[in-house]
């Protein structure tokens, strides 16, 4: 039984619904983006109750940031502004550090510091804590619940971020892939229009995400992507820098595309051709490599250790990807649109997709190595699983690309009797599958009489063709010629879905692609997301045992709970700090399920060090504010594993009570 490949519309339709579905899945699962850089302290420490009022408040980072005015904001309890505005830099070596000042003569009370920044990466950061002058106070301050980076203005980033990433490989690709496999494809309208979209795509995308980068970065209002004051100031920054960078080298490339697909399909003395293709794969290399770069200078790859190393690396890699998976879809598009391309193209680019999986494995190892930095962060950090997805991922699409290899094989074995030489030239001469549908007047320009045309008889069709001329119809002949050129088409196609090499490597490819287009919405979310070894060194991960190891920094741990009640469900966090004994400052956050801040009737602490039967120790934390207890003083009178047991009461009758073991030096 013959088998037949799928209609190209019912093929991209499917990939696309596919690799939206599970573009939605990750975006919709994924925690919110954190950054590279992190709040490692404060000057007052948070929670902490001074005696007089501060001249000012400075805020440490554990990577470098870029401050505004509007950065650090210090309110009194009744919400109003207190600083004076001006962020003084404080930072000295490896130190960075923030500061702002305040006003003098400063009342009793509680007062809470709202910072946002952007870290060196690109992405928003935001936080806030509270000190008390003289005593703790109430507030009426309500700190955003909106996370940096979020809402509808951070979906249609993430969106545009993703589409940039798909375009550039589209463009790099297919450009690629023409130029190195199949330079008669330059000729054929679907493999152009594919590769032309990719340039608008990304075109198109980077032009969305410099508008949308001061509402990201900042207020997170859609209506300031067309604030022209604070579009000036994101082109002050790195990645506003990037963005028009990227804008420029993308009018490179259309000229670069422009001369592929028409003064390349032009030329016919193979010395000026083969001049031509020299001087497109150089310029094309060049201009691919500046692009990939505007993400390397302004994402994860500019920060951190080495970033000499790892930018050019992350550039490597970019390109290998888009060689890869760029020229694979643009296999597909071939292999349904162009049923003529050679034997031989299809044997190349699989010569070509092993050399950029050889590279995207030794930049990968390397990447994997910078950004991640330990085994226990591989599986116990959202970047580190985000990252075994991908290499999964990675597995699966090598696994079917060596099917498709299987499938290239059989295609490239000559008939019985049939040289390689013949047969390459067999394909060759084949004709290139006329772009879109026939159009005829009448019945015949109908879908079905296009269908049905199978069945017209080619050598009736010339008489009457030969007919309407001798009777000066020249309506009827055009529209008999058009029949004509149907009937071609579809033996055409009833051809090469005769062909069950074809057919297998089709579906072979498909599925390539589907897998590729999951791949590319993993590394989107990737590149988003805090790298694991900054996560672990800011004390962010938690042990997935029930203990920890002795903490450099501020013991942070998170308990989930459950008293069976109406809003019963949430988390607990932790902090003790400096996490050491003698005395520390306890600090509890209460969120609901979706992360925001929930108010209970009651919370109780207590700690326990049973191997030298020492307490419970209860601690009864103070209320700052909404979903915020704090205790000062919490005195560890000797280290060891200490059980910290937290119990939430969430109504009259509705409590429970969750433990910890945690080591305290």
């Amino acid at each position: 039984m013959t088998a037949t490949a799928p209609r190209l519309g019912t093929a991209l339709t499917r990939l696309l619904l596919v690799t939206a579905a599970l573009l939605g899945t990750l975006l919709a699962g994924a925690a919110p983006a954190s950054a590279h850089a992190a709040l490692t302290g404060s000057d007052p420490r948070d929670g902490a109750v001074v005696a007089t009022a501060p001249k000012d408040v400075n805020l440490t980072f554990s990577e470098q940031v870029a401050m505004s005015a509007d950065s650090i904001r210090v309110l009194d309890p009744a919400g109003k502004r207190v600083d004076t505005g001006e962020i003084r830099d404080l930072c000295s070596g490896s130190v960075v550090r923030y500061g702002v000042g305040l006003r003098s003569g400063l009342p009793e009370g509680t007062y809470t510091v709202a910072w946002q920044t952007v870290s060196a990466d690109s992405h928003p950061i935001a936080g806030a804590f509270t000190f008390s002058i003289g005593a703790p106070s109430q507030t009426s301050v309500a700190l955003p619940d909106r996370e940096p980076g979020g809402g509808l203005v951070g979906t249609l980033y993430g969106i545009a971020r993703y589409l940039s990433y798909a375009g550039f490989t589209v463009l790099v690709g297919g450009g690629a892939f023409v130029l190195a496999c199949w330079p008669r494809g330059a000729g054929v309208r679907p493999v152009q229009r594919f590769v032309v979209r990719g340039w608008l795509t990304l075109t198109a995308a980077t032009l969305v995400m410099l508008l949308l980068r001061n509402p990201y970065t900042g207020s997170g209002e859609l209506a300031d992507a067309f604030d022209l004051g604070g579009l000036k100031s994101v082109l002050e920054t790195k990645t506003g820098a990037a963005l028009i960078s990227r804008l420029m080298l993308l009018g490179a490339a259309a000229l670069f595309v422009a001369v592929l697909f028409g003064t390349y399909t032009r030329r016919t003395d193979e010395k000026e051709k083969k001049d031509l293709t020299f001087g497109l794969a150089i310029g094309g290399t060049v201009v691919a490599a500046g692009i990939a770069g505007t993400w390397a200078l302004a994402e994860h790859a500019s920060t951190g250790l080495q970033p000499g190393i790892a930018m050019p690396v992350d550039i490597l890699h970019l390109l290998a990807v888009a060689a890869w998976l760029g020229g694979l879809t643009t296999l597909l598009v071939a292999l349904y649109r162009a049923p003529g391309i050679e034997r031989a193209a299809v044997e190349r680019f699989s010569k070509v997709a092993f050399g950029s999986v050889v590279v995207l494995a030794a930049t990968g190892f390397y990447q994997s190595w910078r950004q991640v930095g330990s085994w226990s962060a591989l599986t116990g950090t959202a970047y580190g699983q985000l990252l075994l997805v991908k290499i999964g991922l990675v597995a699966v699409l090598v696994g079917i690309a060596w099917m498709s290899r299987q499938w290239t094989r059989r295609l490239a074995a000559p008939a019985e009797g049939e040289t390689a030489d013949d047969a390459e030239a067999d394909e060759a001469d084949e004709p290139v599958e006329a772009d879109g549908p026939v159009e005829a007047d009448g019945p015949v320009e109908s879908a079905e009489a296009v269908e049905s045309a199978e069945a017209v008889d080619e050598e009736q069709a010339a008489e009457d063709v030969e007919q309407a001329t001798a009777t000066v119809d020249p309506e009827r002949a055009a529209q008999l010629a058009r029949q004509r050129a149907a009937v071609a088409i579809a033996r055409k196609k009833r051809d090469r879905d005769a062909d069950p090499e074809r057919t297998g490597l089709r579906r072979s490819v498909l599925t390539e692609a589907v897998v590729a287009a999951v791949l590319l919405a993993v590394t989107t979310v990737l590149t988003s997301t805090e790298p694991g070894r900054t996560e672990e060194e800011a004390g962010g991960s938690s042990s997935v045992s029930g203990s920890t190891a002795v903490p450099e920094r501020p013991v942070d741990i998170r308990l989930p709970f459950d008293t069976g009640g109406v809003d019963g469900k949430g988390t607990v966090r932790l902090s003790l700090d400096p996490g050491r004994t003698g005395a520390n400052a306890l600090h509890l956050y209460v969120d609901r399920p979706n992360g925001r801040p929930l108010d209970v009737p009651e919370i109780k602490v207590a700690f326990t060090l049973k191997e030298k039967d020492v307490g419970p120790l209860p601690v009864l934390p103070d209320r700052i504010q909404t979903g915020h207890w704090s205790a000062s003083g919490v005195q560890i009178p000797m280290p060891g594993t200490w059980q910290i047991q937290v119990t939430v009461r969430t109504s009259d009758i509705d409590q429970t009570t969750i433990d910890k073991n945690v080591k305290i030096g």
